[in-house]
């Protein structure tokens, strides 16, 4: 009767609830990472929808990008824009396009502070105009308060998109409201992803994804570093905006 409590064992069947003693496949929405090993590991199969990801690098150009690559591809094809706030370099065009994201899609957000970052990607994700948001918070020596990250959290769960955020891998040790918390790591040409936080058991190994064909890593970067970017960008055709 619709009067009656549930019992415990329909609160556990409930998409909401996770338990702690096994890997959550609830029936939510996700994005599929591209790669079968990791999307083992990822709750419900792939990147989470509607939820905040913090992304920890061990270093700046470690193959971030290159990670979320295969679901921005995904994204991109399906007619969805693609913003990111506050890339730390220029999005290199060509090799995005090489990795089959359609550059047309991305809307580019420049901003001036760590908290207008934060906005900028709260505002992207109640939008519900973007198929993913990622945003980057590398801006130091200040991190992000607790606070701050449970807005974009929540900003994220009313919404469809996956969020991703960039972090410091210091900040690995800080409380943060993110569903789903990841670190990489250099192995062997191709990158180790630690899961340090995921709902569900506790991932005690790291998952590696396989190396690059060494004719292609000369190709791999996503972003380019150098001053020259401005002129290798001159028909990029996504849209830049300011927060």
């Amino acid at each position: 009767m619709a009067g009656m409590p549930l019992s415990f064992s329909a609160l556990l069947d409930r998409p909401d609830i996770w338990r702690g003693d096994s890997l959550n496949q609830a029936s939510a929405p996700i994005v599929s990472s591209g790669f079968p090993a990791l999307d083992a590991g990822l709750p419900g199969g792939g990147w989470p929808a509607g939820a905040l990801t913090e992304i920890l690098p061990a270093h700046e150009g470690i193959g971030e990008l290159r990670l979320l690559g295969p679901a921005l591809a995904a994204l991109s094809r399906r007619g969805l824009r693609l913003a990111w706030i506050a890339p730390p370099h220029l999005p290199y065009a060509p090799a995005l396009a090489a990795a089959g994201i359609d550059v047309a899609r991305l809307v580019i957000v420049r901003t001036a502070s760590r908290k207008e970052t934060l906005w900028a990607a709260e505002q992207a994700l109640a939008s519900n105009a973007c198929g993913a948001v990622l945003a980057w918070l590398l801006v130091r020596p200040e991190s992000a308060k607790y606070a701050e990250l449970r807005r974009l959290q929540i900003a994220a769960e009313g919404g469809r998109a996956p969020a991703f955020l960039f972090k410091f891998p210091e900040t690995a040790a800080e409380s943060s409201p993110a569903a789903l918390r990841i670190a990489l790591e250099s192995s062997g040409g191709g990158l180790a992803v630690r899961i340090f936080k995921r709902r569900g058991t506790p991932l005690t190994r790291p998952i590696l994804l396989p190396a690059m064909p060494p004719a292609a890593r000369g190709k791999s970067s996503h972003v380019d570093r150098h001053t020259a970017a401005a002129a290798a960008a001159r028909d990029f055709p996504a849209r830049l905006v300011h927060a």
